[in-house]
This record gives C-alpha cells, sequence and structure tokens, in this order.
C-alpha cells in the first residue's frame, strides 16, 4: 500500500494591508504672525493628485475666453447717421456715380465688413470646475504656498500697517497674496488690506480655481476654511 499523503494546510490568507490617509493640515497664524495649532482640511480639497493637466489648461482657455465681452460694433451704411441726399447728379461731370455720403469711401460712412456684438462664451461643467479647484489647491498647499488666518483678524482696526505687517512677518511681502474671507463686506480686514500693492481678496462665493492659480500665497481665514467644504462639495 501507497503511504497516504498528509492533507496540506491551507495556507492562511494574506490580510489586506489598511491604508491610512494622511490628515492633512494648514498652519494657523494670528493677525500678530505667531503660530497657533494648525487647522485640520479635507482630503477631498486639499488631497487630490491625479487630476489631468489637460483638464485644468481647459479650464483656463474657458476662464480666459469668457472675460471676452464680445461687444464691438460698427455701423454700416445703412445704420450711419447722415443725409440721404444724392452727392452729385449721375451724369454729366466725368466722375464717379455716387447715391450716399454714407457710403464706406467717404469720411464718417459706413464700415464694410466691421465687428458685430458677438457671444464667445464657453462653458465647463461643474464636476469639472471643482475637480480643478481641488487640483488647484493641492498644488499650492504641497508647495506651502497656503496658510490660515485666525478669525479674529476680521475685527482689527482698518489700518493697512497691520496687514503690511503680518504679510512681512509670514515672510509674504512683495508676493501676489490671496486673502480668502467668509464675506466680502466692508469688515475692517478687508478695508485693512485692500490698498496694499500686491493683494488681493476674495470670499468663497467668488472663489475659483483662476484666482488661486494666479495667486503666489494664499490665506485662507479660518472661518472661510471651514466654509470651503460645504460650498464645493455639497452632498446630494
Amino acid at each position: 500500500m501507497t503511504p497516504s499523503k498528509k492533507a496540506e494546510k491551507p495556507a492562511a490568507a494574506k490580510a489586506p494591508k489598511e491604508v491610512v490617509a494622511k490628515a492633512l493640515s494648514i498652519e494657523e497664524y494670528s493677525i500678530l504672525g505667531d503660530k497657533t495649532a494648525p487647522v485640520a482640511v479635507s482630503a477631498d480639497l486639499f488631497g487630490k493628485k491625479d487630476i489631468s493637466d489637460k483638464l485644468i489648461a481647459q479650464y483656463i482657455r474657458v476662464y480666459a475666453v469668457n472675460q471676452r465681452q464680445g461687444n464691438a460694433s460698427t455701423k454700416t451704411r445703412a445704420e450711419v447717421a447722415g443725409t440721404t441726399k444724392k452727392v452729385y447728379k449721375q451724369k454729366g461731370t466725368g466722375r464717379a456715380r455716387h447715391g450716399s455720403m454714407k457710403a464706406p469711401i467717404y469720411v464718417g460712412g459706413g464700415v464694410v465688413g466691421g465687428p458685430k456684438p458677438k457671444n464667445y462664451q464657453l462653458h465647463i461643467n461643474k464636476k469639472q470646475r471643482t475637480l480643478v479647484l481641488t487640483a488647484v489647491l493641492t498644488k499650492q498647499l504641497a508647495a506651502k504656498n497656503v496658510i490660515a488666518l485666525s478669525d479674529d483678524a476680521l475685527q482689527i482696526k482698518p489700518k493697512s500697517k497691520i496687514v503690511a505687517k503680518f504679510l512681512k512677518t509670514v515672510e509674504f511681502g512683495g508676493k501676489k497674496t490671496l486673502f480668502v474671507l467668509p464675506k466680502m463686506d466692508d469688515n475692517n480686514f478687508r478695508l485693512a488690506a485692500r490698498n496694499i500693492e500686491g493683494v488681493s481678496l476674495s470670499d468663497i462665493g467668488s472663489l475659483n480655481p483662476y484666482i488661486l492659480m494666479n495667486a503666489q500665497k494664499i490665506v485662507f481665514v479660518t472661518k472661510a476654511l471651514g466654509m470651503l467644504e460645504g460650498h464645493f462639495l455639497k452632498k446630494e
């Protein structure tokens, strides 16, 4: 009799490795330039690294084209104001035949083939805009261009020197800096920052990827940072 083979024990299934998402946070500063506790941010906004560069380029093209107003307009000879009297008699002068001073060859006459109002608008859907926004925020955070500013900065005196000193302390002086506020109302901080060279302001409702890309440094008021996810990642 042949010896019976021992039954082999099935190999134990390997437990899948748990993927632990790295927590994202942004350094928060007081208006005096002192560091406070970091502010946690959503990886859905600041951790998207698989967005196509072609989609970003498409968004930039759409945004730039949509800035064209398309309201340039010239008048044809039918629209020009002027007399309809015949310039001179039809025959006998030895000159060319003309019927109106509104002809294109006369000064003040109509224009041939001139521009007319035109709609140049292009469209990109909301999901694509949100993807580009998250890609830009991710790139700016990775480049250490994003910080938070404590909410009490909104209550400062409306003095430009306070904001200028803050920018100098955090080494943002002389850089194109975007401040993102919860609301664009006449709060003291807006009044203090609006006249500083290189500084621009936006509220959450007006925030878009283009102005985020155009900024060298971005400062979110902490309250605005908290509103960011609710505004752009609305859950259905």
